[in-house]
């Protein structure tokens, strides 16, 4: 086989010897190097396929570029870098392995919001059996409530297949309402709502308020662009209920932290469970931390023990579709930033 037919594929995170056998099975016309933590200059440029999480080449060490798939889901934190944003070079991402896992974490803080854990959790540190433990556990039965999604994609998906599961009433708003369907986007199999039929009604991003007003829950699943930052703030907190609650999972600069600390210890909404922050990590010196109608979890809702094999799905798939000269999964859209 002949160089100009050999496709150089680097690896730049920890990826296992097991995930490396398995990505050069696909071709033989692949030549899959790991290179960690560090990628030498004679490596990067004869590189065509750069698999990455945080290392970004110059474009002039990497002349031969013409694909990076990240590691992750969100974007944002890539677009910086000048190689990014090279028209020439395609951008993917993994969105859509994280689908299960954090749908599960932002169903789990309704659950506990709505069974009142973080309270039960205090008198069990107390050793403290109330009296009249039904006057001050009340829940509601959850096919009585109503969950609003803020952003309908794959993670959102997921959480409004399983809150109809369950009963629920599903709203949901996004960029672009006139598509609801998903579109050459990786997704686990039997996950989500690829037609976008589940949801009650969808509302249009920049009426989120309107939909807030409605909702028992809140939960933001939403990319991180020019236009979503801040998009949750203080019209928003102001149109929801007394008693919602609102979950954050995507980017912590999707909400405007210091409207949502007044919102919180006014009581003019319920309460929060927050797994990202505007700065991260979280100061020590933050309000949230002694609140107590918040739950504070370290940026932890997209992780699992599996993830890099999830990883290597898309990265798989990928590949195929790059060999065969197809669309790939999870494409940057430049203009929207994701």
């Amino acid at each position: 086989m002949s160089e100009q037919e050999r496709i150089f594929v680097t690896i730049a995170i920890d990826f296992s010897d097991e995930i490396l056998l398995e990505l050069r099975e696909i071709s033989p016309r692949l030549q899959v190097e790991r290179h960690f933590p560090d990628v030498p200059a004679d490596v990067i440029a004869r590189t065509e396929v750069l698999y990455t999480t945080s290392y970004y080449p110059e474009p002039e060490q990497a002349p031969k570029l013409r694909w990076i798939q990240m590691n992750t889901a969100g974007m944002n934190q890539a677009l910086g870098h000048s190689i990014v944003q090279a028209e020439d070079i395609m951008v993917t991402s993994t969105s859509g392995i994280h689908a299960t896992n954090m749908a599960h974490y932002c169903l789990m803080m309704m659950l506990m919001f709505n069974y009142q854990m973080r309270a039960a959790f205090e008198l069990q540190s107390k050793a403290d059996w109330p009296e009249r433990p039904h006057d001050v556990f009340r829940p509601v039965d959850m096919d009585r409530r109503t969950v609003g999604i803020v952003g309908y994609g794959s993670i959102g998906r997921e959480l409004a297949r399983l809150c109809a599961n369950m009963g629920m009433t599903v709203l949901a708003s996004k960029r672009d309402i006139s598509d609801t369907a998903e579109v050459n986007a990786f997704a686990m199999p039997e996950t989500g709502d690829p037609s976008g039929d589940i949801p009650d009604r969808i509302y249009p991003a920049d009426t989120v308020a309107s939909m807030a007003k409605d909702c028992d829950y809140l939960v933001v699943t939403a990319p991180q662009t020019a236009a979503t930052e801040h998009l949750i703030g203080e019209e928003v907190f102001e149109a929801m209920q007394e008693s919602a609650v609102l979950v954050n999972v995507s980017r912590g600069a999707i909400v405007d932290e210091k409207a949502l600390i007044t919102a919180l210890s006014s009581g003019q909404i319920g309460g929060a469970a927050l797994d990202v922050f505007e700065e991260e990590p979280l100061p020590n010196t933050s309000p949230l931390w002694n609140l107590d109608n918040v739950i504070i979890t370290p940026h932890l809702s997209g992780f699992t023990r599996d993830y890099h094999d999830k990883a290597a799905l898309v990265f798989k798939e990928n590949l195929r579709r790059y060999l065969e000269n197809r669309p790939l999964l999870n494409q940057l859209d430049r203009a929207k930033g994701y």
